[in-house]
């Protein structure tokens, strides 16, 4: 088991840790977000392939909370289960998938503004033992702290050993990831920095 923590480039208050239990052929972690307004804590089981079994999210607000249960199937078929409880933010969009959502097709889980989840796509595509070139993937996009869950469409590809080419069509980022020897992420350019490893 390794515990990363990552620093926020975005939030000077928001802090990412994760615990990772790296497996022959996939991860499972616990982890949490803990800014100023909202505490997520999540579950990740992608322990077959570097593919997403299940993401339990739950946060805590002023006031209000909510959880999201998602998982993927051996068939690929994802299913969402939502609770919550008192007041959250007027502005705040409902939790799970809107209607019409397409995951058909998506592997991965991936948890807004946590490094983590780049993991498994970077594991599964083997992009830091050899020249792999892009890749155009859909994922399972959990936003936080509203738990709405987006089809994300993403490209990664090989740069490096230590780099790898990563771009998001949902949230226009095109950025070059530094990764360890695991296919961790430790600097995320205008997102995160990893500031804490611990094995």
């Amino acid at each position: 088991m390794t515990q990363y923590r990552w620093a926020s480039l975005i939030d000077p208050g928001q802090t990412d840790t994760a615990d990772v239990e790296l497996l022959d052929d996939g991860v499972r972690a616990t982890g949490s977000q803990v800014t100023g307004s909202y505490v997520a804590h999540w579950r990740l089981d992608a322990s077959v392939g570097w593919v997403t079994r299940s993401l339990v999210v739950a946060v805590d607000g002023d006031g209000w909370q909510r959880s999201l249960d998602l998982s993927r199937d051996e068939a690929g078929l994802w299913t969402c289960t939502v609770a919550g409880g008192g007041s959250p933010p007027q502005d705040i969009a409902a939790a799970g998938p809107d209607l019409g959502t397409d995951l058909a097709t998506a592997l991965d889980c991936d948890i807004d503004r946590c490094p983590m989840t780049n993991l498994m796509p970077i594991r599964r595509l083997g992009l830091q033992r050899s020249r792999v070139p892009g890749h155009s993937l859909v994922m399972a996009w959990v936003e936080l702290p509203s738990l709405r869950v987006i089809a994300s469409d993403q490209r990664y590809a090989s740069a490096s050993s230590d780099r790898v080419r990563y771009s998001n069509g949902t949230r226009g980022v095109d950025v070059e990831l530094e990764v360890d020897a695991d296919g961790m992420v430790t600097s995320y350019p205008g997102l995160a920095v990893l500031a804490y490893r611990e094995h």
